[in-house]
């Protein structure tokens, strides 16, 4: 018989909330026991209360936590600012842990969570719905079985809406900096330019982010890493230069054609068999990409592969039993966060930068701090 997990749920309501509908994830989870939630802002806490059945409440979740002794917190809020201090405590006191993106604001505090992972033996796992997607393993069997060729370039921009530029590369591109990483592996540099009004950024430029992010500057953001293999990464944002269709997503390509996947727990996916990368000289037609393979309809239809965190929480819990990593864990987390990190970084110092990064701090704030 399977194991049942107890999981309390964190929240935040007025600084972000309940992220992406994380507490949803486990309502809906099988072998998950919601067993109670904490929310500083009471009437945000009777209203989750009441949504999760949570048959205990509280204001305080290290109270909680010491108190109910779950087995898995779920770190809801979308302001990072607060991530660190909840996973730290979730962690310390015993539990794993399921957590809205990013992970922190430093890479001083993801160390620290590496570290406490390690000597507790726990499991932290990150809420990227796309790296938990059956579509990914699709592609990325099409890229390893040679479908676009020789791999040449990864192609990212963010949404381009008013949070164009360093806050869409926190909000947006971590999820495109994780693909990155599934899809490439770890960068070995990156070399970037942030820009406000096509000028590059300077140190009076940088001004306190919205949700928590800590630090930002500018109103776009031109980032390449150095990828396995020669290959290049490029991620670019501008703000209100938004598509409609929107360009958010990942674009690879390959000396044969192009692989093109959007952010999702069933992620669209369409792919070009065109070596010239240029239908309106080819005729080629991009094909939508289901998991049984290209042109064919997806037979993957029912609610779990719906849900933004059903496939997560499920990795989550395997990853437990099976005492193997998440496949967004904790160390992938860590990379992506380097990744934003090493733009802020190289523009602060106006040279390309290496991984790892040896300022573990936030590099506009420390910027700002010695300007």
């Amino acid at each position: 018989m399977a194991k049942t997990f107890r999981v309390g749920i964190i929240g935040h309501t007025g600084r972000g909330d309940y992220g992406h509908s994380l507490d949803l994830g486990f309502l809906k989870a099988p072998n998950c026991e919601i067993v109670a939630v904490a929310d500083a802002d009471r009437s945000g806490l009777a209203a989750a209360a009441k949504r999760l059945s949570a048959p205990k409440t509280f204001v305080d979740y290290r109270q909680m936590i010491e108190e109910v002794k779950p087995e898995i917190v779920a770190i809801c809020p979308r302001w990072i600012d607060q991530h660190f201090e909840m996973a730290r405590t979730a962690l310390e006191l015993g539990c794993h842990v399921y957590m809205e993106k990013p992970m922190c604001q430093t890479l001083a505090q993801t160390d620290t969570l590496v570290n406490l992972c390690e000597q507790k033996h726990l499991k932290l796992a990150l809420a990227y719905p796309t790296r938990y997607s059956p579509k990914l393993t699709t592609v990325q069997e099409m890229i390893h079985t040679g479908k676009i060729g020789q791999l040449l370039e990864f192609r990212a921009r963010g949404k381009e809406d008013h949070r164009g530029g360093a806050e869409d590369l926190w909000v947006l591109g971590s999820h495109l900096m994780d693909l990155f990483l599934a899809l490439g592996g770890a960068p070995k540099w990156c070399f970037a330019q942030m820009t406000k009004e096509g000028q590059p950024v300077e140190a009076a430029d940088i001004y306190p982010g919205n949700e928590g992010l800590g630090p930002l500057a500018g109103d776009a953001v031109s980032a390449s890493f150095g990828m396995p293999g020669g290959v290049t990464a490029s991620f670019h944002s501008v703000k209100q230069m938004q598509g409609n269709p929107s360009r958010y997503g990942l674009q690879i390509l390959g000396s044969r054609g192009i692989i093109e996947i959007l952010e999702g727990s069933m992620a669209e996916v369409h792919y070009l068999d065109d070596p010239g990368w240029s239908p309106g000289r080819s005729g080629k037609e991009w094909k939508r990409v289901s998991t049984a393979g290209v042109g064919k309809p997806e037979p993957l239809t029912d609610e779990r592969y719906k849900d933004r965190h059903r496939l997560a929480i499920a990795d989550l819990l395997a990853a437990i039993e099976n005492e193997r990593q998440p496949l967004a864990n904790v160390y992938e987390g860590r990379l992506s966060l380097e990744m934003i990190h090493g733009v802020f970084e190289s523009t602060r110092l106006g040279k390309p930068v290496t991984f790892p990064l040896e300022n573990r701090e936030h590099p506009l704030a420390v910027w700002q701090q010695n300007s």
